[in-house]
């Protein structure tokens, strides 16, 4: 008969305490209260940022990684008027910056706060300007080999992922290597109206868009794409943060209306997490799965919004129970 340490798999570790820091999965033997503990994740919540001094809609944004240090320029103003307009978080208000030197709404963004890429958009026609931010001032680039808006991108401003868009209603995936477009493969699934994009150019998730909304979303690995979990709820125009492991989908449009739902993706399937205080779509989205900020967009009774909303998603000890 095998014994027990030959099929109890594999063992835990032993420390005299709790983890630290806590990382959401972990699980550990801790030997001075002799119990089994484990890092467990607790309920999200939305807080209220600083407004832009811009009401603004089909913005895009640099920063997915952090939620103090962000980017968005560009958009869509109540004036209205397309936008060139640039401004920077800090964590609690926004500053504005040098402007783009292309005013353009329904853009895409990569990048960080110091070192953002603007693509494409909708100036009086489907546009294929890139312009790239050094952290003072943005200067044009090499373009896209299509014209289009309301895609998505992903990545840094030397190593960018730029898919779908319209018109018309696109699969199309360039990849930018610091100074020019190459077509990549295509999307499974054609869309546009801004679908949430995220990650980096060699590993990429595009969540949602077209219309009518859907709720495909597809993972991209440096070579091809590959349809994954689905959204629980169909839409467009939403906004996302994170990586292709751990991202969040923020807002958007469904069917018949504006959609305050926020999902979390943990690498293969959506979990719907607390809602945004208000609905929003065309809005910008930044930061990490689990400290992301959305700013502007459109709401009900505003076309044009100025005001933030910050996530915070932690976790917190817990002891395991077998019971």
């Amino acid at each position: 008969m095998a014994d027990y340490k030959a099929i109890r798999g594999l063992t835990i570790r032993t420390i005299a305490g709790d983890a630290s820091p806590i990382v959401i999965g972990d699980i550990w033997y801790n030997s001075s209260s002799r119990k089994i503990k484990g890092a467990k994740i607790v309920a999200g919540s939305w807080a209220t940022g600083g407004n832009m001094n811009t009401a603004r809609v089909t913005l895009a944004g640099a920063g997915k990684g952090t939620q103090t240090a962000g980017l968005v320029f560009g958009g869509y103003t109540p004036a209205p008027a397309v936008s060139a307009l640039n401004e920077s978080y800090d964590g609690s208000s926004w500053t504005e910056e040098a402007d783009l030197n292309t005013a353009r709404e329904a853009l895409s963004g990569a990048g960080t706060q110091a070192a953002g890429l603007a693509v494409a958009g909708y100036i009086s026609s489907d546009s294929a300007l890139t312009e790239k931010w050094n952290g003072t001032s943005w200067t044009e680039v090499g373009d896209l080999n299509t014209a289009r808006r309301y895609g998505a991108a992903a990545g840094t401003n030397t190593a960018a992922l730029m898919f779908g868009g319209l018109n018309p209603v696109r699969a199309l995936c360039e990849k930018y290597d610091g100074s020019s477009w190459t077509e990549v493969g295509d999307l499974n699934t054609a869309r546009g109206y801004i679908m949430g994009g995220c990650g980096t150019n060699t590993a990429a998730l595009c969540v949602g868009g077209n219309s009518p909304q859907i709720d495909n979303v597809e993972k991209w690995n440096g070579t091809s794409w590959t349809e994954v979990g689905d959204l629980n709820s169909a839409r467009r125009s939403n906004a996302t943060a994170g990586t292709n492991t751990a991202a969040l989908c923020m807002g958007g449009t469904g069917p018949a209306t504006y959609i305050s739902v926020v999902e979390s993706w943990d690498g293969s399937s959506w979990t719907e997490v607390a809602d945004l205080a208000t609905a929003r779509y065309y809005a910008g989205g930044l930061g990490t799965s689990t400290l992301a900020l959305l700013a502007g967009g459109v709401k009900t009774g505003a076309a044009g919004a100025n005001d933030t909303e910050e996530w915070s998603y932690s976790a917190s000890v817990e002891t395991v129970s077998f019971d």
